[in-house]
């Protein structure tokens, strides 16, 4: 049986870790032959590798996706090694949670420079070649704080709003050149590292709760009570990717277990 997207090209940004590694390795498994772009170029390497595992060629590659030489580069470098450029998807960002009368000035800035300004440099450099192509896809790896505001994460959730509203213009404007743009919103990633490792620990200090409890108050939000997965973010990704959702272009898909709908 053929792979949903045989032989395409793909860029991931933030793909060392977490649900980064995930996208590509699903990619990968998909047909992809994929770019991998992160800061952490360590990690980098060993998600290149684990694609190359897959019998997939792939390249890894430090990148500030805030720098627009870099992600220019990032582009270029994709285009000479692989001979074109099929899928971008936008994946880095970063979270710092604050209430809105104690948060820096200058974490306000960097959460809005790699969540939006971030996407617009990739996505403005990808569009360069896609346009000449006149194919391509853009995704956006975006959040239900795209859709709703966020308690104390006024900065995320202004990054994410932003994010799409990015995506319905590139849409808008891309579409002619055949060239399609959508946006995920996932829900809660329970399981993923940056909840296991970190944000269980903070929010059992912060409330006086064990960490269970904490997963529990946040599964009790969700009507079909679960968390997200990496599983439940790519089989959407890999649907946006693919001539499957050729008709589809301008939207942010909720992945959210029913707890956004809107």
């Amino acid at each position: 049986m053929p792979r949903t997207l045989e032989d395409r090209i793909a860029i991931v940004t933030g793909g060392a870790q977490g649900l980064g590694k995930a996208i590509c390795l699903r990619l990968a498994q998909e047909g992809c032959h994929v770019l991998v772009a992160d800061l952490n170029e360590e990690a980098a390497q060993a998600t290149s590798e684990a694609v190359r595992l897959l019998g997939r060629r792939s390249e890894a590659l430090k990148v500030d996706v805030t720098d627009e030489d870099q992600v220019s580069a990032m582009v270029d470098r994709a285009v000479q090694e692989f001979g074109r450029l099929d899928i971008l998807v936008s994946n880095a960002g970063i979270l710092f949670a604050e209430a809105i009368d104690e948060l820096p000035a200058d974490k306000w800035r960097a959460v809005i420079n790699v969540n939006l300004n971030g996407y617009f440099l990739c996505a403005k450099h990808a569009a360069r070649v896609m346009k000449a192509q006149r194919s391509g896809v853009i995704i956006q790896i975006n959040s239900k704080s795209g859709k709703k505001g966020s308690y104390k994460s006024a900065a995320y959730a202004a990054s994410k709003f932003g994010g799409i509203g990015l995506t319905q213009s590139i849409a808008l404007e891309l579409a002619e050149y055949g060239v399609r743009a959508n946006a995920i919103c996932p829900g809660n990633l329970l399981d993923s590292p940056l909840w296991v490792d970190s944000l269980y620990k903070q929010y059992a200090k912060k409330w006086g709760i064990t960490e269970e409890e904490v997963r529990q108050r946040y599964i009790d939000q969700v009507p079909m009570k679960r968390g997200c997965t990496y599983d439940d973010v790519t089989n959407v990704l890999v649907f946006l990717a693919s001539d499957q959702s050729s008709y589809m272009t301008g939207q942010a898909i909720n992945v959210t277990g029913g707890q956004e709908m809107r």
